[in-house]
């Protein structure tokens, strides 16, 4: 037997059974994230060296099944035909063995080379469950192994049976499985007709066709239909399907997964021993009665994301302000240093304003993103986010969200980019796409700033309220352009809402840094070049035609803004000032108050907090009604150019990113014209 140099492995499961956690343990840091092929589907894989040996890993997406309802059991499966890994390691939690051997039926159905890794056996022996792994493994002839996802632990026997299982006679005893006679001699006839009919297949392949075909599985039949035997195959289909629903009174479906449970059932009574229940599994059950609760559950939660969200801003701000420090000396240093040299003065502000500025204003944002992501990762890997989704599920399919939605919504009030990241747990590609839509109407953190600066100059005794007045229009938005699109765009959206509640655990920092580190490093990597690039655009704006002072209004960006001045005029604010700071907000919202500063000729302006002589310059410049009116503008117009960047990565296409600019803008403009005219018509002015 020829002996292979490097490996393949492919790793299967459920969701939340420890996978990706594995595939941290396996792979730590030699891992790389993209995009599957023609999917917005995660892609994970990682390489490690075992016994002189170089080992691929691929993480394959979680589900629950083979069969083609969702892109992620598409991947599976067609990973495992097409690309025919050495070994698949189907990972296996093992308190909830009956639940994840449907899998397994369907990858032993499907002829993969398949290894069993039980994952969270010392849990399972906790609550009621004591599994006969050698019983286990004998009856569904595969190897079965404890497996530690957390650590190295039984990571020598693990290995041992992956190297077993891909250096293996591939026509060693395999389980033959039984559906009963009559579906059985329905997939023989199948089974028979194509060993006629086509070449170079395996059994495997066959039966794994046969019984897709009648289970009416729609990508099955759009293989079978390139073949010239298929209008043959398809009335031997569906004669098939015909006898066995006259025989069973039920449809197809029903009657495969009936007999697969059945099969389930008789093997897990034969390898599960039960005993008495733990404290720590009636602990946590208790606990489920008051986070899961339909009227305690909501409340709980607000507390927990109101601590969560304190946290990320009071760590975040020294961090933030440490970087804004560092940059602001990087870029007092090159101007001494480009004075020094005597170089053009242009060199020395596209460097400090176009290139560092450029920089510092995406990576001032790298902390709080970065801490986000870490407590939500503590926990989704403690189990609890899995129990928020499920208790805000009702809620969110009134207004045409899937459950899981809320999450990323949640997320965007911190920032808008980790909110439409945090999509990717969505089941379908219209779920996603409805979510991001609407996403950038959650007002994030770097909205603020221009908030208190005018909240602060025209509404000082009702600042708290003006402030929250406009989060709680940002939801408002969000609620009514979800139902829209559902109800125009999405007519045939949302998937049924099946979520497995995971048992609670203390999260794998191991795993959740890396999380972490990945989703920072793919904001930096992606977001902030682009947000360079256009930053470098908005300073030649600034600063041309060379001579003039930047920004100015004699500048191209002046020109520009009162060339759109009349646009705004509708709203209030028709003044050149405000919409230049718009556009430059278009790159990143903070930008907005230090443009005022810079235009009105005010350098003592910082963070938006914003000083008298500003304050001053904003009241010549706007009523009360009017500075309302831009603020709703800011809350509800075009995303930023980092938010565009990662919609484009996530739709891969740039045609929702401009969608987005459109109707964003068109939906501020609107809600902006209502409250300014409205107000002037009640005297509100």
């Amino acid at each position: 037997m020829e002996i292979k140099s490097n490996l393949i492995i492919g790793l299967a499961g459920n969701p939340n059974v420890g996978k990706s956690t594995l595939f941290n343990t396996l792979t730590g840091a030699h891992q790389h994230v993209g995009n599957w092929p023609g999917k917005t589907v995660e892609k994970k894989h990682g390489e490690f060296t075992y016994l002189d040996k170089k080992i691929k890993v691929v993480d394959l997406p979680g589900s629950y099944s083979l069969t083609a309802y969702t892109e992620e059991e598409t991947i599976t499966a067609d990973f495992i035909l097409e690309e025919k890994p050495d070994v698949v390691v189907q990972i296996i939690d093992a308190q909830n063995l009956e639940r994840n051997l449907f899998l397994t039926i369907q990858l032993i159905e499907l002829g993969a080379p398949l290894v069993i890794a039980l994952n969270m056996v010392d849990l399972a022996i906790n609550t009621d469950q004591k599994i006969n792994i050698k019983a286990l493994s004998e009856l569904l002839c595969v190897p079965v192994v404890e497996m530690d996802a957390r650590s190295k632990k039984h990571l020598g026997s693990f290995m041992k049976a992956v190297f077993e299982k891909a250096f293996s006679d591939k026509k060693a005893d395999k389980i033959k499985l039984t559906y009963g006679t009559d579906i059985n001699d329905e997939l023989g006839k199948i089974r028979q007709f194509l060993r006629e009919k086509e070449n170079n297949v395996t059994e495997e392949e066959i039966n794994w066709t046969a019984i897709k075909l009648l289970e009416g599985d729609y990508r099955a039949e759009q293989k079978a239909s390139n073949k010239a035997h298929y209008s043959e195959l398809k009335l031997l289909v569906k004669r098939s399907i015909a006898r066995l629903h006259k025989i069973c009174n039920k449809d197809i479906n029903t009657i495969l997964a009936r007999a697969r449970y059945g099969f389930i059932k008789g093997l897990s009574e034969d390898v599960i021993g039960r005993h008495t229940i733990s404290g720590h599994k009636k602990l946590a059950d208790k606990f489920d009665h008051i986070v899961t609760n339909k009227y305690l559950g909501i409340p709980f939660f607000a507390i927990v994301a109101w601590v969560l969200f304190q946290t990320t801003f009071k760590l975040s701000k020294p961090l933030m302000g440490w970087i804004e420090l560092l940059f602001e000396f990087l870029g007092a240093n090159l101007t001494s240093l480009m004075a020094t040299w005597n170089a053009p003065t242009w060199v020395s502000s596209l460097l400090v304003d176009g290139v560092i500025g450029g920089v510092g204003g995406v990576l001032v944002f790298v902390p709080i993103i970065g801490i986000l992501f870490l407590l939500m990762a503590l926990l989704e890997d403690s189990g609890y986010m899995a129990r928020v989704a499920y208790v805000m599920d009702k809620f969110m399919h009134r207004i045409g969200l899937h459950g899981k939605a809320f999450i990323p919504l949640i997320l965007g009030f911190g920032c808008n980019v980790p909110g439409i990241m945090a999509t990717r747990t969505l089941p379908t590609k219209k779920d996603r796409l409805l979510t991001i839509l609407i996403n950038p109407f959650m007002s994030c953190g770097a909205r603020l700033p221009v908030y208190i600066l005018f909240a602060g100059a025209f509404f000082s005794a009702y600042q708290g309220w003006v402030i929250f007045s406009l989060y709680f229009l940002g939801i408002i938005v969000a609620i009514v352009m979800g139902f829209l699109f559902k109800k125009f765009l999405f007519k045939k959206l949302s998937s049924p809402f099946v979520i497995e509640l995971p048992p609670y655990r203390w999260p794998a920092i191991k795993g959740v840094l890396i999380h972490v580190w990945e989703r920072v490093w793919i904001f930096i990597k992606k977001a902030g070049t682009i947000i360079l690039a256009f930053s470098i655009i908005i300073w030649l704006l600034a600063s041309a035609p060379f001579g003039v002072d930047y920004g100015s209004q004699d500048s191209l960006a002046g020109s520009i803004g009162q060339t759109i001045s009349p646009v705004f005029r509708p709203l209030g604010f028709d003044n050149w000032q405000s919409s230049v700071a718009l556009m430059f907000g278009f790159v990143a919202k903070e930008v907005i108050v230090s443009t005022f500063g810079t235009l009105y000729g005010i350098d003592d302006v910082e963070d938006g907090e914003g000083g008298t002589s500003l304050s001053n310059a904003l009241q010549d410049n706007f009523t009360p009604l009017a500075a309302y009116a831009f603020m709703i503008f800011v809350l509800l117009y075009a995303p930023c150019l980092a938010v565009l960047a990662v919609v484009k990565r996530e739709t891969n296409s740039w045609k929702w990113p401009l969608f987005m600019v459109g109707y964003t803008t068109a939906v501020a403009w609107i809600f902006a014209f209502i409250v300014y005219q409205g107000g002037n018509l009640l005297n509100f002015g």
